[in-house]
């Protein structure tokens, strides 16, 4: 009796994981992934002036692509708005959504998604016009404030409102472009978003961006991190230790131009990160050194992080939580063993 429901649970785990790799097929037989991203999120993801898309979300789906189909180039990109993000990926629409997109609890347990590792923590903030002479949030009181409609940002707007009497005014936009052009017209007093978002907005939207300010405060906690299909194990796995991987490079000190050498370290944490040892593909369904291929195409996280919105970027944005761990960041990848 014992052995048949081994037998059993066995056939069971089997057929569960071919059933879970859904997505994972269907990319590697498209030989394209189609990546859900924004379309003027300045330093995460938005076209260039010959509509190549750049940024840090937009190099997670290179690294995805490079990974899976051995070519970061391999990427069909999807721009969406707030409002159809989730509804684009519940359909099939995409693979996997990555557009700075906050990680929440209403989020993980309604929308048959689920939430990814968090890849940029950051958190609400204004931008105002310096001549308006506001230093604080509160000193917001009465003012027009332009957020973007379904958002966490309307939200915690109305959120933060009522809590501290601060009786401002929202203007509601459905597409971010035209909110960046209200609010740099003089239509709104204040521009609410993340503030990683707000310092691009002003680098690349603003008509004199030296007339502008971030106001140093923020009113929440904005976790940003993509997000996958519920049901679809293997390929919620892929993009889970795609970061891992990404981070434990950084750590361990490999690069885009130095991982060909590093492959050839005799250090065991090294050796399984890049495939030398142990089954870090394999068990996902790709090949073993998946990641050296990634890291040629992207380099690690923090190589993604610096010349998209840190100091070799025009946000020259400060790591500051996104720091590794071990230097007082909240950076951590789970162990590859």
């Amino acid at each position: 009796m014992m052995r048949k429901v081994v037998i059993a649970a066995g056939v069971l785990a089997a057929s569960t994981i071919v059933a879970s790799a859904a997505t994972l097929d269907t990319v590697k037989s498209r030989g394209t992934l189609v990546c859900g991203v924004s379309a003027g999120f300045a330093g995460f993801s938005a076209p260039d002036s010959q509509g190549n898309y750049k940024g840090l979300d937009v190099d997670y789906c290179r690294a995805l692509a490079a990974g899976v189909l051995g070519d970061a180039s391999k990427v069909r990109y999807v721009s969406l708005t707030a409002q159809n993000r989730f509804t684009a990926l519940q359909s099939g629409e995409i693979d996997v959504l990555y557009r700075n997109s906050t990680q929440t609890y209403l989020r993980g347990v309604t929308l048959g998604l689920r939430q990814g590792p968090i890849n940029f923590y950051d958190g609400q903030g204004f931008v105002v016009k310096k001549d308006l002479g506001v230093k604080e949030i509160k000193d917001l009181k009465g003012a027009t404030v332009c957020v973007a409609q379904g958002t966490t940002h309307e939200v915690t707007l109305g959120d933060y409102g009522r809590a501290n009497g601060i009786d401002w005014k929202p203007l509601v936009f459905d597409r971010v472009d035209t909110m960046y052009q209200t609010f740099f017209g003089g239509r709104c007093d204040a521009m609410t978003q993340d503030a990683s978002a707000l310092a691009g907005a002003v680098t690349t939207a603003a008509p004199n961006p030296a007339d502008y300010v971030v106001l140093p405060q923020t009113i929440s906690k904005e976790p940003l991190g993509p997000f996958t299909r519920n049901g679809d194990e293997v390929w919620s796995d892929i993009i889970t230790w795609l970061h891992y991987g990404l981070i434990e490079a950084e750590e361990l000190g490999v690069t885009q131009g130095n991982v060909d050498e590093m492959a050839k370290s005799q250090t065991p944490a090294i050796q399984r990160l890049l495939g030398a040892s142990g089954d870090l593909g394999s068990r996902l369904g790709l090949d073993n050194k998946w990641l050296v291929t990634t890291l040629k195409a992207t380099g690690n996280y923090g190589e993604i992080y610096e010349r998209n919105v840190g100091k070799a970027s025009p946000l020259k944005l400060d790591r500051g939580l996104n720091g590794l761990w071990s230097k007082g960041g909240l950076m951590y990848a789970l162990p590859f063993k």
